[in-house]
């Protein structure tokens, strides 16, 4: 396997954190397939010398033709890169149970369904290395963002019975938990919880988030998380999480030190509510 290109796959490539995973790698010597909605986004990915593939994670049909594929070209996949998701906000009562299991669709099952297909080969192989692109939402909780943090906190626990799992096989499987990253996902994020308030019973604290936000300066770039991708895949021996971006590192340590109690005081400070 020394001797060949390790071939790639990192969903969410089309724009922020995925591409810059993409077009990094492919620097770095591998055989990347790019998978996202829109291909047409991929183009500069193509041109870098690597490959676009129409994904829809929530489409089991495009999950195995893109496994199929990647398989019939290069005759396995040693990284798999599950980067694909997105943040639904609002009030637990203001957002749709629909809304809520797309988040799950996008951010847990889809990519458990493309895990479930990518093992076998690399079991064959006996080599693999499999990142999955939490967050420090994963770890923590914000009002409002109810159903992201709880698609973030179930693909941590998920993260870590698949570590044990197919260790034996040779298989790592490393958790990435950014903090505040330069993406789209603020856009998406603000989109949704625009969609989901109107009317809403808990308008004063959607203010006061708001508010808050607006408070944050500039986010980290997209290639401090790339960093740490790269420094996952040449390690030996990976550790089970890395973390990095804006916050991440004193907003975990914060959550380590304080107790359900104190952390919820310390939002409502941070939200300026009594």
């Amino acid at each position: 396997m020394s001797m060949m290109k390790k071939v790639a796959l990192i969903t969410g490539a089309s724009a922020g954190m995925g591409k810059d995973f993409a077009l990094r790698l492919i620097q770095e010597g591998y055989e990347v397939y790019g998978a996202a909605r829109r291909v047409e986004k991929m183009k500069d990915i193509e041109e870098a010398g690597g490959h676009a593939v129409a994904l829809d994670i929530t489409d089991e049909a495009m999950i195995e033709a893109a496994v199929n594929r990647i398989v019939d070209e290069q005759g396995r996949i040693d990284v798999l890169i599950n980067n694909a998701g997105y943040g639904s906000w609002g009030a637990v009562e203001d957002v749709s149970l629909e809304e809520a299991r797309r988040q799950f669709e996008v951010n847990l099952f889809g990519l458990a369904r493309l895990t479930q297909l990518v093992l076998p080969y690399m079991r064959r192989e006996g080599f693999g290395k499999i990142i999955n692109i939490s967050s420090v939402g994963g770890k923590i909780y914000i009002p409002l963002g109810a159903w992201y943090h709880a698609t973030k906190h179930a693909l941590e626990g998920w993260s870590d019975c698949l570590r044990f799992e197919v260790e034996p096989f040779g298989i790592d499987v490393v958790i990435i938990e950014p903090g505040g990253v330069e993406t789209e996902f603020g856009d998406v994020m603000n989109e949704h919880l625009v969609q989901a308030s109107e009317n809403s019973a808990y308008k004063t604290l959607i203010e006061h988030y708001n508010r808050l936000m607006q408070d944050f300066g500039t986010q980290a770039a997209p290639r401090v998380i790339t960093d740490l991708i790269v420094k996952a895949l040449k390690a030996k021996k990976p550790k089970t999480r890395y973390s990095a971006g804006t916050m991440a590192k004193q907003i975990l340590i914060m959550r380590r030190l304080l107790s359900d109690r104190m952390f919820d005081r310390m939002l409502r400070s941070m939200l300026k509510m009594k």
